[in-house]
């Protein structure tokens, strides 16, 4: 027996940009560069890397300048009633074994550490900026998606009522197809909690926490990397700020053991005196430099310090590029994973391909009294679920693409 006519309404596309009610359509719609131009604005860590970037810079200026000269006052036999002696000294402190031009270059490189770890943290931004933007879009999408579940739900729930008034299906039906709606339902709800929730973090994310919820514009389709494992891992240890910020610190330990060594160099204190003699009614001069000699103090303790200062961040570097190559490893690891996925979901024939003729052979079947209302929510359910997963690879793709990158060139991030 041919049923009632029964059609779910699969006209809203997964993807579609069907936005939660509580985002406005109109108005300014956020992009990615927008976004990422708000970051480096409002974000606190940029200011505050910026800061140790000035102070830096202010330190090398200041460890290569000079002591200041010393003027005073000289008296002797104060109080004597027959003699007095009194007048003026001037005092210098000259600087020996080119402790200052070590000084300075020392600075130098510890500026160098500070402008490059403001280049890794430039790309820490850019990266949480990016992987906050795609859990939004990612969010948007599955908005959409399960709104598109709760319509085709409740219009599952009226069709199945109209059968059952027509007698052509049990008593069964329609409450299978209430439950399979609120369940929709549920789905829905839970889809705009995450992202409510993507927003928020993105918004923190920014710098702008009050920022209110609008749309964003940008595309799911993933980014697909160019180059294996090895070119990947090559190109991450030459080009890392996060390294070339340690090795700078190598380079800075490197001369302050060079300073440590010509500590032990005594600078020369000199003081001239020029003073008035009361007993014989005229003026003199005195002249003073005073060398410390180094016997018991040569700065052992301080050259080993830096010896071993100089050992570690040497050390570091190598730590380091373990370390990086492990994050590397994790992140390839997961895009290569999240990049099989979404090929099987998207090539012809692919699971995508077959949940949407499965669904559609299934509601055809249910109309033509050849299945039962199990089979059509079933096929829904899967149509759907499937369609959530391949969103849920696409945002995996997205999130290891944008650490890989992130690990790299700041440049990277701002294709």
């Amino acid at each position: 027996m041919q049923r009632t006519s029964y059609r779910a309404p699969l006209d809203v596309l997964p993807g579609a940009e069907v936005l939660p009610p509580y985002v406005s359509s109109v108005g300014l719609q956020l992009t990615l560069s927008d976004l990422e131009q708000m970051a480096m604005s409002n974000n606190p860590s940029m200011a505050e890397a910026s800061a140790r970037v000035d102070a830096a810079r202010g330190k090398m200026l200041q460890v290569g300048l000079p002591p200041n000269p010393a003027v005073g006052y000289s008296g002797q036999q104060i109080g004597s009633q027959s003699a007095l002696q009194q007048g003026v000294y001037l005092e210098q402190e000259f600087v020996t074994g080119g402790k200052l031009s070590l000084n300075r270059r020392v600075a130098s490189w510890e500026l160098e550490q500070a402008q490059r770890q403001f280049t890794a943290q430039r790309m820490r931004v850019l990266t949480d900026v990016r992987l906050a933007y795609y859990s939004v879009v990612i969010a948007q999408r599955r908005c959409a998606l399960t709104a598109q579940l709760v319509a085709v739900g409740e219009h599952s729930v009226d069709a199945a009522e109209a059968l059952l008034q027509g007698q052509e299906v049990g008593q069964s039906d329609p409450l299978r197809a209430r439950i399979e709606a609120d369940i929709a339902g549920i789905a829905s709800q839970n889809a705009e909690n995450q992202y409510r929730a993507a927003w928020r973090t993105m918004a923190a994310v920014v710098g702008v926490p009050d920022m209110p919820i609008a749309a964003v514009q940008g595309d799911v389709e993933p980014e697909v990397l160019q180059g294996t494992w090895d070119e990947t891992l090559g190109q991450l240890l030459v080009e890392s700020p996060e390294l070339d910020a340690a090795i700078a610190q190598v380079e800075a330990a490197r001369w302050a053991y060079r300073r440590a060594r010509v500590e032990m160099v005594p600078n020369i204190d000199v003081q001239a005196i020029v003073q008035h003699d009361n007993s014989v009614d005229g003026t003199n001069g005195n002249l003073q430099v005073s060398v410390p000699i180094p016997l018991l103090n040569r700065n052992q303790g301080g050259v080993r310090q830096a010896q071993a200062e100089l050992a570690a961040a040497d050390r570091a570097v190598d730590r380091l590029a373990l370390a990086l190559q492990a994050r590397l490893a994790d992140s390839f690891q997961r895009y290569e994973s999240a990049q099989n996925r979404v090929q099987k979901y998207e090539r012809s024939g692919g699971i995508l391909d077959n949940a949407a003729k499965s669904l559609d052979l299934i509601e055809k079947g249910y109309a033509a009294g050849e299945f039962g209302v199990v089979d059509l929510l079933t096929a829904q359910r899967t149509y759907f679920q499937v369609n959530l997963a391949y969103l849920d690879s696409l945002q995996d793709m997205w999130v290891a693409v944008t650490e890989i990158r992130g690990l790299q060139l700041s440049g990277s991030l701002q294709q």
